[in-house]
């Protein structure tokens, strides 16, 4: 089967998205399928072409950017060129152009397939307001559009305003999710080199620094933890700084986090590789995801941790709660409330044996082999 799959942004890009992509991409190279990635590019001293990982990689021009989109004028082009000579279309949604790809998919008689991955909310502001329409009337093209939709899970499809309009189309698949064995000694040496005491609570945030990722909320509940554990620390994975579109929310919230870097209560580690990443979760005690709108749709990290043995602390959002409720292994806390989430980190360091999970089902539950093989079965039905 040739695989078309189209989104705006691709590794080395870091993101919930682009990952997905990325596992599911290569999923379907390893299971024989000839797959390409349509793409822009984003970063000029990226190559316009190259294989990874067994999988084509085209990258369009961009001439401008637009909040934290592009515009690739040649991408309806190259898409049309591209559609016509492969046998499926999958997009990943949120994404300016789908609307015009699902309609090439249309005319060349091709199934076009959406991952949705989250709604968009931008902050407040009236560029912001316009943007949100913008990419609100893209998506609802392409939904009328594509043959067909798949989202992560029902409980996130039930409260999304957006794929509640095609519940007749709308398959749940849950994401490929992988993590490679640490390096012989590399938890111990990560440990090490990073100046984590494995007796304190040691508490994980993997993410971009961005306001919907909820950074404030676990700010605002350190105070609390540090009263029963002195010693707690933080470790933050994940892009802070130059994030794009972030740089007021970091002005605002960094001075009260470089007090607590100079307590030795936070750390950044930057961005981490899936090796380092292997090594970084059974370093924690406890992993928490505290976003706040629905720019979140499950918190892949939340799999990630529970495969290292990890209990997690999410917020209450629909689709992120889903993986704690599922496999019982953490709390749920309240959505912005920094008091909840406090209560439930503590709760799971006080009892951390109540957490543990069936980590081998886990792991079968999200093998990318497994979701690659939902993905056929949904093409071959569409095809036929």
């Amino acid at each position: 089967m040739k695989i078309l799959t189209v989104l705006t942004y691709y590794r080395p890009h870091t993101s919930g998205l682009t990952i997905y992509a990325e596992r599911l991409a290569r999923a379907f190279a390893r299971r024989g399928h000839q797959v390409t990635v349509m793409t822009t590019h984003y970063d000029p001293s990226l190559p316009p072409e190259e294989i990874m990982d067994g999988v084509r990689v085209i990258r369009v021009p961009v001439m401008a950017r637009v909040s934290k989109g592009v515009l690739a004028p040649t991408f309806g082009l190259v898409a049309t060129k591209l559609v016509a000579q492969h046998d499926v279309v999958q997009l990943h949604l949120p994404q300016f152009d789908a609307p015009g790809v699902a309609l090439r998919a249309r005319l060349f008689g091709r199934p076009a397939v959406l991952t949705y991955h989250c709604d968009v909310q931008l902050p407040m502001g009236v560029f912001n307001r316009f943007v949100n329409f913008v990419v609100d009337f893209q998506n609802d093209m392409a939904g009328r559009l594509a043959n067909h939709i798949v989202t992560y899970t029902q409980d996130y499809a039930d409260n999304s305003p957006f794929l509640s309009r095609y519940k007749s189309k709308l398959t749940p698949i849950l994401p490929p999710v992988e993590l490679p064995s640490p390096l012989p000694m590399g938890v111990s040496a990560f440990a090490c080199e990073h100046h984590i005491d494995v007796r304190k609570p040691v508490i994980g945030m993997a993410a971009r620094f961005a306001s919907e990722k909820g950074v404030e909320v676990l700010l605002d509940a350190l105070p609390v933890i540090l009263e029963k554990y002195p010693k707690a620390q933080v470790l933050f994975a994940g892009t802070y700084q130059d994030v794009m579109g972030e740089q007021d929310y970091s002005a605002r919230l960094m001075p009260r986090i470089r007090e607590y870097e100079v307590q030795g209560h936070w750390t950044f580690l930057g961005n981490l590789d899936p090796v380092q990443m292997a090594a970084f979760y059974p370093n924690l005690d406890v992993l928490t995801v505290p976003s706040l709108n629905s720019t979140e749709a499950f918190g892949l990290v939340q799999i990630e941790a529970m495969m290292s043995g990890v209990p997690c602390v999410p917020s209450a959002l629909p689709g992120v709660r889903r993986p704690v409720q599922m496999h019982g292994m953490g709390l749920v806390s309240q959505i912005g409330d920094s008091a909840s989430l406090a209560e439930s980190i503590l709760g799971v360091l006080d009892n951390p044996g109540k957490y543990r999970g069936d980590l081998d089902a886990i792991k079968k539950s999200y093998d990318p082999d497994s979701i690659a093989q939902e993905y056929e079965k949904l093409f071959q039905r569409l095809m036929k």
